[in-house]
């Protein structure tokens, strides 16, 4: 099991949505690769998370599909939050960043101007910064407020 060490810095409250959490948790499991580090990473912070009901959720929180801008160690970047597909894979298309990626589990629930710090089994100090969040509402729920 990797120990994570958290920086001097307090690391900020994540939010997550119900159904997201159990799809996250079952990717988690499912992720067989020879980097048991990363999937550790994204067991702990899924661990750490606050569960809410999926229609509470802030539209600017990073979830699946959110597309990020975020700073960290090399700069800054936009990337869409994706699931690796069956064979835990993802296009390396420069923009997709998995969510069972260090970045990509280090974003998730995060909110603009939210920071996490970690290092690294290896002892390297990393870190991202939120910019800003883009979400496409659910249209399950738009539908549902429109029939209020």
């Amino acid at each position: 099991m990797t120990t994570l060490t958290h920086m001097a810095e307090r690391s900020p409250e994540i939010i997550v949505g119900e159904k997201e959490h159990r799809r996250l948790v079952a990717t988690a499991l499912t992720d067989i690769t020879e980097d048991a580090e990363r999937i550790d990473f994204l067991l702990y912070e899924l661990d750490r998370a606050r569960i809410i009901a999926d229609d509470r959720l802030p539209s600017d929180v990073v979830r699946l599909g959110s597309v990020v801008r975020f700073s960290g160690p090399g700069g800054q970047r936009t990337a869409k939050i994706v699931v690796p597909d069956e064979h835990g894979q993802v296009r390396h298309d420069g923009y997709r960043l998995s969510v069972t990626s260090r970045h990509g589990a280090a974003l998730l629930g995060l909110r603009p101007g939210q920071r996490l710090s970690w290092r690294t089994a290896e002892g390297a100090c990393d870190w991202v910064e939120v910019i800003g969040v883009a979400n496409t509402p659910d249209r399950r729920f738009l539908s549902k407020e429109r029939h209020r």
